[in-house]
């Protein structure tokens, strides 16, 4: 019976994932083989010594120590794309809050209370929200992936011109997306002509602050950001000088701080972008089958710190070993008495499931003794 320990609510559709034979699930199991977790942050003095797998129900693992995690052999998981659907409608209403100047609209009618003759007043008034309209207009994406290509997709059914940048575009994920959205390679040439920009793009140490006075000096002037990836990817300071002088004339963002509360250009969100009953249901889901499929049978889907790696289970005894560039005397631990055998690598680190007709716990002593591995398990 595994063990596995929740540290938010998790939705029952994820939890259902866990059948009752195999697994006991609690909010209070202090010696967990599997976490599910959606936001809760886990220190690291928390990963006790058996956890085995971390399942987080969204993208961002930020809550999570993953390098403390490879280290001790831990597999965290996240859900990518599971809630690329509600973002993506969060970011289109983000360009239309941003265009039409609705939230200020809003928050004026709504000071009109208890005056007489409101109706005469709003017609009066409604004219200093005037805004642009979205059709026509360019919208730069800045990251293509599952939330990034359902942007740019939408936007163009919407008429807008989409111009679309990444490095890391897959031919698989180039098929997803529109034809009619133009590819650049050259971040610059999307500043300089997008009326809009949606960053969907991953914080680290090559993207933090990556929005700052030198990239919105390239920028075209009236810009409206749009960030509902990270809040570290825009360096404020810089932004805010960029509304001062006109660069960006609205920030919508899904990430605010106290810093940008009450700053006249910002529209702060207050992290609504997964925040739907369907988003967190695909997210439970995809968490509790990949955590489920790992601590079964050793497969890995959707991890961010070790490779994918999956075997189909032939009932024989399966031992599974994270290293770090020890394949080969892996492999040779099991004296050639191999059923089956994938083996992967991500970042220097390897994991390998191998299938054995052999003595698994006399494989697993000698594993235990072998430079470079991390930690065996045998199934």
């Amino acid at each position: 019976m595994f063990k596995i320990l929740t540290l938010n609510k998790i939705a029952d559709c994820g939890m259902n994932e866990l059948p009752q034979d195999k697994f006991s699930v609690s909010s209070e199991e202090k010696n967990a083989d599997g976490i599910m977790v959606r936001s809760a942050v886990i220190p690291p003095e928390d990963l006790n010594a058996g956890l085995l797998g971390i399942a987080r129900a969204g993208a961002g693992v930020n809550n999570i120590p993953v390098d403390v995690c490879s280290d001790k052999g831990i597999v965290v998981f996240n859900t990518p794309g599971a809630n690329a659907n509600a973002v993506k409608e969060l970011v289109i209403a983000g360009m239309l809050m941003s265009s039409r100047n609705v939230v200020g609209g809003i928050a004026w009618a709504q000071g009109l209370a208890g005056q007489e003759g409101v109706a005469a007043l709003v017609e009066k008034g409604k004219s200093q929200f005037t805004g642009p309209e979205i059709t026509g207009k360019t919208l730069g994406v800045v990251g293509l992936g599952a939330i990034g290509m359902l942007t740019a997709n939408a936007s163009v059914a919407l008429g807008m011109k989409v111009v679309g940048y990444d490095p890391f575009l897959s031919p698989e994920a180039a098929k997803k997306i529109s034809s009619e959205v133009q590819i650049v390679s050259d971040l610059d040439a999307l500043y300089a002509q997008s009326d809009y920009m949606s960053l969907n793009l991953p914080v680290n140490k090559d993207t933090k602050g990556m929005f700052n006075a030198e990239v919105f000096a390239k920028c075209k002037k009236g810009l409206r950001l749009l960030n509902f990836a990270r809040a570290e990817l825009v360096d404020l300071p810089s932004l805010k000088k960029a509304i001062a002088d006109g660069i960006v004339s609205c920030y919508v963002t899904d990430f605010p701080n106290e810093d940008m509360l009450g700053v006249e250009g910002i529209i702060p969100i207050p992290h609504l972008g997964a925040s739907t009953p369907e988003s967190e249901d695909n997210c439970a889901t995809m968490a509790g089958a990949q955590l489920r499929e790992f601590l079964l049978y050793g497969n890995i889907k959707n991890s961010v710190n070790f490779p994918a790696c999956e075997l189909p289970y032939a009932g024989k005894k399966r031992v599974c070993v994270m290293h770090r560039d020890a394949l080969d005397a892996v492999t040779a631990a099991f004296d050639g008495k191999i059923a089956g055998k994938a083996a992967a690598d991500k970042k220097g680190l390897g994991y390998a499931i191998i299938d054995t007709d052999g003595d698994a716990a006399a494989i697993e002593a000698k594993l235990q003794k072998t430079d470079g591995v991390i930690k065996v398990r045998v199934i």
